[in-house]
């Protein structure tokens, strides 16, 4: 420590030693730089599937930016979005509905990006409007909205577009989950898109007619219902069937023998698809990391952790399928709808006003 001249008054000397004594302490923590921070993103998500961690992970490997999640189901992460407002940390948010992405993005809970490699990936359809400001979500997998059926009960033939369920000859066979379940309501929208609003009510009140049993459980509880019996078919996404198909349990062995699969309008507007989607939380800290995962996302790896860790289809086109359930189910070969989920999104609040008109539950 430095020597302080004599001359100095003690009282002076004093105060001096007690500064420069700190300061001989301190200087080395002074000096030291500051350790880096792990760069990080917050992700909201609303996916609860084994390999997404692997997607995580995956995107860490490659760019050096940490994941930390927050998991919860759709409503609970719009309803905390909406408590935090500004003071949120979310930076990406991920949903599983391209209507639950639609209404969160009506709230202005997104954050509108301009992104080249997404734009170039996902096709129009599968993404959100573009607006001066940019484009607020992006889809990254899809799932089939498809038809099982008893073969024993119902031909193909008559269950191979969505229109005929409402043909009287099903009377008492079909079974859905509730009309007004966002996998439903997005279904009916798109539907109702195509045929009017006349047309559509006429629509929905034929699926009523032809109900087996009032709406209630799940899309499996759907399927499985077929086989037992109860129904002669039944609406379900893709993954739900598929993951019957590579379960080794016996139970579900004998409901995957016992059904039969569709993909409905292959010889006029396709299948409808649904998606899981992302976006950049609207207040993000860190918006520069939460485009390099969204662009992440599109990659051929990351598009293969979507198919092959909860049977989903790839969103980007081209993307090879490497899923034995999938395959089981024909693959990737099969024509899928392209009205744009943005332009359906819109008609949710008029499709539910139809739906209780119908007596949907």
């Amino acid at each position: 420590m430095p020597q302080i001249p004599a001359h100095i008054p003690s009282r002076i000397r004093r105060t001096l030693g007690r500064a420069l004594f700190a300061l001989s302490v301190a200087g080395p923590w002074l000096a030291a730089p500051a350790a880096a921070e792990t760069p990080s993103l917050n992700l909201y998500s609303a996916r609860h599937y084994p390999g997404d961690e692997a997607l995580y992970a995956a995107f860490t490997r490659a760019t050096g930016i940490a994941v930390r999640r927050v998991d919860s189901d759709d409503a609970g992460i719009v309803a905390r979005l909406r408590a935090e407002r500004a003071a949120s940390p979310a930076d990406v948010v991920l949903l599983v509905d391209a209507a639950r992405m639609a209404a969160a993005d009506a709230q202005g809970l997104f954050l509108p990006i301009r992104s080249a490699k997404l734009e170039a990936a996902i096709p129009a359809h599968l993404r959100a409007a573009p607006t001066p400001q940019g484009t607020t979500w992006f889809g990254f997998s899809t799932r089939a909205r498809v038809i099982v059926y008893d073969p024993l009960r119902v031909k193909a033939e008559d269950v191979a577009t969505y229109e005929q369920l409402a043909d009287p000859k099903l009377k008492g066979l079909l079974c859905t989950r509730s009309g007004s379940h966002p996998y439903n309501l997005s279904l009916f929208a798109t539907v109702i898109e195509r045929l009017g609003d006349d047309k559509g009510q006429a629509w929905l009140n034929g699926l009523v007619a032809n109900m087996a049993r009032p709406p209630k459980g799940g899309d499996t509880d759907q399927i499985r219902a077929v086989a037992s019996g109860e129904c002669g078919l039944a609406l379900t996404n893709s993954y739900y069937l598929a993951r019957l198909v590579a379960s080794d349990k016996p139970e579900d062995r004998r409901v995957v023998e016992r059904v039969r699969v569709v993909f409905p309008n292959q010889a006029t507007t396709g299948t409808h698809v649904n998606i899981a989607g992302a976006a950049v939380a609207r207040h993000s800290k860190n918006a520069e990391a939460a485009v390099r995962f969204l662009e992440f996302l599109a990659t051929p790896e990351a598009q293969q952790y979507f198919a092959n860790g909860n049977n989903e289809y790839p969103a980007v086109p081209g993307v090879k399928l490497d899923n034995p359930a999938l395959r089981a189910l024909g693959g990737t070969d099969f024509k899928a709808e392209t009205i744009p989920l943005a332009t359906v999104a819109k008609n949710l609040t008029k499709v539910q006003q139809m739906l209780d008109h119908a007596g949907y539950r």
